[in-house]
């Protein structure tokens, strides 16, 4: 049985392509295809082949990616899959759309429904450069909408990440979907429970991650926080903070898993669909206090794992902080929550669950 791996585009490092990395290996001999492809700038997938549509030849494709939307279902139609058996889609968008042999079976993972589209005010805030071109834009997007929900069609089955992401998909798409929560590489995590005096906040510095209410939480506490990523809210949000917030940037996974481990606690202030970074504190013994909305009740357990809050205010975050400091946490509970559920071996035993159900349950034996 021949496999293909698809997804939407392999031009940055973030969840979804971290969850279509762990396929990847899962699956050594598929084959793999994306509309555009940039080996430094996002996952490794070593010397491995990764087939590329017309996009790839386009001057600045890879940067301007974004730029692309109406060019990508048309990309992706176009992709020649009628030798497979079997497709499996990672997508946030595009992917979806590839078309198959009427006997073969397409299997999407999807990570959300395609969010500049039906959400597109939200999305747009963290991108201030394209939010100018929005009344321009805004006739190619009702356009893009209806493509959207044709080609969401295509798939056989949806795989969500979460039951936020699986009500999406049926209130947009009108398609069930089966929750299975994904999985991160813990290998890139250690446990610790000597914890050191700080708290950490790891994102990328867009305005929808709201940590700017983190900061003035902080700045009221005059506890230690460091950050780590980058974006465009960086100068707006350096400008806010006082001394005991640290910004330091990109740092290396090796960096980014020993602050994980020392920190007292994640901050995590964003309505997040799924959202890995809560389960790779929890991997590392460390709890995390949240905005208790979208993939963190299907992650979390409140007072074991983390702290809620319930509104996206300083205030909130203030309470829901020194409630933590209060808690006496175990932190060997924490790691065990994270082993006991979102490892790639629980993870890859419910979809091959999945497949079976399907009639092709054996293509999940790796090579």
């Amino acid at each position: 049985m021949k496999v293909a791996l698809v997804h939407d585009y392999l031009t940055q490092r973030g969840g979804a392509e971290r969850v279509f990395e762990l396929l990847c290996k899962r699956f050594p001999q598929a084959d793999v295809f994306t509309s555009l492809y940039n080996p430094q700038a996002t996952v490794d997938l070593g010397a491995r082949p990764v087939h590329t549509t017309s996009l790839q030849s386009i001057p600045g494709s890879s940067k301007y990616f974004r730029l692309l939307a109406p060019l990508y279902y048309p990309a992706f139609r176009a992709i020649d899959l009628q030798n497979y058996d079997l497709i499996l889609s990672s997508t946030s968008s595009f992917a979806k759309a590839v078309r198959k042999r009427p006997d073969a079976i397409h299997v999407c993972f999807c990570h959300n429904v395609t969010r500049f589209l039906w959400d597109t005010q939200v999305y747009l805030q963290g991108y201030r450069e394209y939010q100018r071109l929005y009344p321009m834009i805004n006739s190619v997007f009702r356009h893009l909408k209806k493509l959207d929900v044709k080609y969401a069609q295509e798939p056989d089955l949806y795989i969500a990440n979460s039951t936020t992401v699986a009500r999406r998909i049926h209130s947009i798409y009108g398609k069930q979907a089966i929750v299975i929560n994904y999985p991160i590489d813990n290998s890139r995590f250690f446990f610790s429970d000597r914890k050191q005096d700080f708290y950490l906040v790891s994102s990328r510095l867009l305005s929808y991650k709201r940590i700017d209410i983190i900061i003035e939480a902080f700045n009221w506490l005059g506890w230690p926080l460091l950050i780590t990523g980058d974006g465009p809210e960086r100068k707006r949000l350096e400008a806010i903070a006082l001394e005991n917030v640290k910004f330091l940037g990109h740092v290396s996974d090796a960096e980014r898993a020993s602050l994980m481990a020392q920190a007292s606690g994640v901050v995590v202030a964003a309505l997040e669909d799924y959202g890995l970074v809560p389960i790779e504190a929890n991997f590392s013994g460390t709890p995390v206090i949240c905005f208790g909305a979208g993939g963190v009740l299907d992650t979390q357990r409140p007072s074991v794992t983390g702290i809620f809050f319930k509104r996206q205010t300083p205030d909130a975050v203030q309470a829901a902080l020194l409630a933590a400091s209060r808690t006496e946490w175990d932190y060997g509970k924490i790691r065990d929550h994270a082993l006991n559920n979102f490892t790639e071996e629980v993870f890859f035993q419910r979809v091959e669950q999945v497949l079976e159900d399907l009639g092709v349950g054996a293509t999940l034996t790796p090579a």
